[in-house]
């Protein structure tokens, strides 16, 4: 049960301000759309990637011990934050 409240937690601290979240709300801030529309394909589509992710990770941990995948992810978390302060709009 643990391990379901730190995934439940990570998931979620990361996802608020992202840039997902910031296209749901823009998306729900059109009078023309219908809010409970926008609320289920966001829903379908975080639920999609957060299917894809664990379908890769089941793949990715039978060959790879933990320890190297989380380092992975953090280097490429840092290199995404890297890119995403030095690149030009």
């Amino acid at each position: 049960m643990r391990a379901y409240v730190a995934v439940f937690v990570s998931v979620f601290l990361a996802e608020l301000g992202d840039k997902t979240q910031l296209a749901t709300l823009f998306f729900a801030a059109n009078q023309a759309t219908s809010k409970l529309g926008v609320f289920l394909a966001s829903a379908a589509a975080l639920c999609l990637s957060a299917a894809l992710a664990v379908l890769a990770g089941s793949y990715l941990g039978a060959w790879l011990p933990p320890r190297p995948l989380r380092v992975m992810a953090g280097v490429g978390f840092v290199a995404i934050g890297i890119w995403m302060v030095v690149a030009r709009p």
